[in-house]
């Protein structure tokens, strides 16, 4: 359920090219912030990163999820690229 509400978020925040989610939190079961939170890899290809440097990159895609970094995602990986980077 929080693997489809990150793409949803993701895709109406930023326009994706692609969108490559991967849930990890079954690998992590029974450290303390997976009862707190699902632990996830995204890579995302999308013209808004068009310019931005890596952190620039990475405060959109956590302003896109706020609201589920608090208490449904407890770690995020992310690989942000530029539809040239991404070849």
């Amino acid at each position: 359920m929080t693997a489809e509400l990150i793409k949803q978020q993701l895709t109406a925040a930023l326009k994706p090219e692609s969108i490559e989610l991967i849930d990890d939190s079954a690998a992590h079961a029974g450290h303390a912030g997976a009862k707190s939170g699902g632990h996830y890899n995204v890579t995302i290809v999308a013209e808004i990163f068009e310019g931005k440097t890596l952190i620039q990159r990475h405060q959109l895609i956590y302003q896109a999820l706020s609201n589920l970094m608090k208490k449904d995602i407890h770690a995020l990986g992310i690989n942000a690229l530029t539809p040239s980077e991404n070849t």
